[in-house]
């Protein structure tokens, strides 16, 4: 990846960037939250699609790092912008160490996705149950808006905020992709076992990247409980993140900086509009993610992207 690679997604963030100047806060309110899980599917691909690690657990991740903020700030009197950097270290950690006992043991593929989904639940149960999380009640974060408390009057600044994540992301991922770790988690996501004869330290390529999905995930976490003011397990901790990080990702296409955020965008989208039309079907949306996700393997392997690559082949597209 080049850096002029990066120019459809910056054009796009842009364009984002601008909508305040017309849109209502209904279609703000929609943006941020698709943003959000542009930010979080920004992170799994970064492990599922550079490093071939494909997790069905993110919501571990997502989860600690928005419970780690709010019970920082709620809890201990912390300040918001530390909460956030706690809870995206925390969340880093939490990645860490699930991939040290996942990896060390040499799951991959179908193992790994299952390790990282019973993660996901037990974090789910145990946040149900404890009393600091606020237990089923869940956890409400005091409204103080104001950028000392990362809390915002407008939705315009919301959406600024998590414009500039998600481009800080994306150069990160074109640095990673431009590096020697970028060639590592390549080779490791084509051929472990040759990777490794090659002199790789797969296990540390692995770890790394986990660790930065994780921070990264954690980070969407974060952004998550400061706009909505509200956790519980289900929410935090819930499959329904899993599933939109990953559909999110695949949909838009593995492995480039600008899938995540079109999926992300389209998948909300679709989702949003279910809702409000079938929203008395308990779970339609869910339902017609896993129907995409099918839809997308079989007939756009190469995502949203890799579709507009194949319209315009002489454009590059990241």
């Amino acid at each position: 990846m080049k850096p002029r690679d990066l120019i459809p997604l910056v054009l796009l963030l842009g364009a984002l960037a601008l909508t305040p100047l017309f849109a209502s806060n209904l279609l703000l309110n929609f943006l941020v939250s698709a943003l959000i899980i542009a930010l979080g599917a920004q992170g799994w691909n970064l492990l599922g699609g550079y490093g071939g690690q494909l997790s069905f657990g993110h919501a571990a991740l997502f989860g600690t790092g928005a419970y780690a903020t709010a019970i920082l700030q709620m809890k201990l009197g912390l300040n918001a912008w530390a909460g956030f950097a706690a809870g995206v270290a925390l969340a880093a950690l939490a990645g860490w160490v699930i991939g040290f006992l996942s990896f060390r043991a040499r799951l991959r593929g179908s193992y790994f996705a299952l390790v990282t989904l019973a993660f996901a639940e037990v974090l789910r149960i145990l946040a149900n149950a404890a009393d600091f999380t606020g237990g089923a009640a869940g956890l409400l974060i005091k409204l103080q808006p104001g950028l000392a408390n990362l809390q915002f009057a407008t939705r315009a600044e919301a959406l600024w905020v998590v414009l500039a994540c998600i481009l800080a992301v994306a150069l990160l991922t074109l640095w990673i992709d431009r590096g020697r770790f970028g060639a590592h988690l390549v080779a490791v996501r084509e051929n472990e076992d040759a990777a490794r004869a090659l002199g790789v330290d797969v296990l540390a390529t692995k770890l790394r990247a986990i660790t930065l999905s994780g921070a990264i995930t954690g980070a969407a976490g974060c952004l998550y409980a400061q706009n909505f003011l509200y956790l519980d397990a289900n929410i935090a901790y819930g499959t329904w993140i899993s599933v939109e990080l990953l559909i999110a990702a695949i949909v838009g296409g593995l492995g480039t900086v600008l899938g995540p955020v079109i999926g992300a965008l389209a998948l909300h989208g679709v989702g949003e509009i279910t809702k409000g039309m079938l929203g008395w079907l308990t779970g339609i949306d869910l339902v017609l993610f896993g129907i995409i996700l099918i839809a997308a393997v079989a007939f756009v392997p190469a995502g949203l992207v890799g579709a507009l690559r194949r319209l315009r082949p002489g454009r590059a597209l990241p």
